[in-house]
């Protein structure tokens, strides 16, 4: 059985919507207010359900961290270039962006606590030539049997 989800169902939730034309003046904004940026970039809400749920998650996130977070969600029609920019491989994800630097992504719907320890890890550690790469975050349960 299918539901039908519209756009107002993952931007209801307090996040603006942005496409290709606007994230990076996005992104810049959030640079400006010293923020990180949190892009999602949801997929079809049809096809993946868990994406109301990262939308919803997603403000309460922002509120968590005390503003250090900026969020917004990726229109549907532009998700794939922009995911695409920022390495996006799984739907829903989470694509934090601080001073034109991708710093990690988080995919699928996560416990509380993890989302709280991968982003005080992503926004806290030092920017530079040394980062690290983007990572992404597979629930165990998904990645058994497949080999990495």
């Amino acid at each position: 059985m299918e539901f039908q989800v519209g756009k107002n169902d993952l931007t209801r939730h307090g996040l603006p919507e942005i496409d290709a034309a606007t994230v990076d003046r996005f992104l810049g904004e959030a640079d400006a207010a010293g923020a990180i940026a949190v892009l999602l970039s949801a997929g079809d809400p049809n096809r993946f359900p868990e994406a109301i749920g990262v939308a919803v998650v997603l403000p309460e996130l922002i509120t968590a961290f005390g503003g250090r977070l900026r969020g917004a969600v990726i229109a549907r029609g532009d998700e794939s270039a922009v995911g695409q920019r920022f390495g996006v491989r799984v739907q829903p994800t989470l694509i934090f962006v601080a001073k034109g630097e991708t710093l990690g992504l988080i995919a699928k719907i996560q416990d509380w606590s993890v989302y709280v320890d991968r982003i005080t890890k992503l926004i806290d550690r030092p920017r530079g030539r040394a980062a690290a790469v983007a990572v992404t975050i597979v629930p165990q349960h998904r990645t058994q049997g497949v080999k990495l």
